[in-house]
């Protein structure tokens, strides 16, 4: 179905919104994925956060002019499906890298994260990344190492001394008062 100009204006604003606020963009060639296929992978993309849609590269092209995304607009290229990650960077990765184990046909061609161009089979690498609450997971087990570190050298220390009985051979009765 063709397009009028207010519906072309529509979609291309549409998506600069998105593409001003993503964290990552790729864009797959997705011929031959049947309509079956399509629907699973939206339906997953709306659950992971992502933005998925189809639309013309030249549409595509005028809505990433202006953000971090407009080093791509050179490479969009025939059929595409654009996936920008709008909560987790590595979500779109993630997506696409599931669906095109079981579709051969679906290929990431382009991925762009901070505003560099990286080839299709950079979606592994954006696919790795952590989600945000396993990057503060992450953090937060290298800001506790430190202390239970300090925390076993001075066990070991008291160990080594003796000191660690005394401190399990603690009185259990109150002293008795005197009159």
């Amino acid at each position: 179905m063709a397009l009028n100009l207010s519906q072309k204006q529509e979609v291309v604003a549409e998506l600069a919104e998105v593409a001003a606020k993503a964290h990552s963009l790729i864009a797959a060639e997705y011929a031959g994925t049947t309509v079956s296929q399509m629907t699973a992978m939206r339906k997953k993309a709306r659950e992971s956060g992502v933005f998925l849609k189809v639309v013309k590269n030249t549409l595509a092209s005028r809505a990433v002019a202006g953000t971090e995304y407009e080093c791509v607009k050179d490479a969009l290229t025939g059929p595409l499906l654009y996936a920008f990650s709008q909560e987790d960077p590595g979500a779109a990765g993630r997506l696409i890298k599931e669906f095109a184990k079981g579709n051969d046909k679906l290929q990431a061609k382009v991925v762009s994260i901070g505003g560099k161009l990286y080839a299709g089979s950079h979606v592994d690498v954006l696919a790795s990344l952590p989600t945000r609450e396993q990057a503060l997971a992450m953090l937060a087990r290298v800001l506790a190492e430190p202390a239970s570190m300090f925390a076993r050298a001075v066990r070991a220390m008291a160990d080594q001394q003796g000191g660690g009985d005394v401190a399990a051979q603690a009185p259990t009765e109150a002293p008795a008062e005197s009159a």
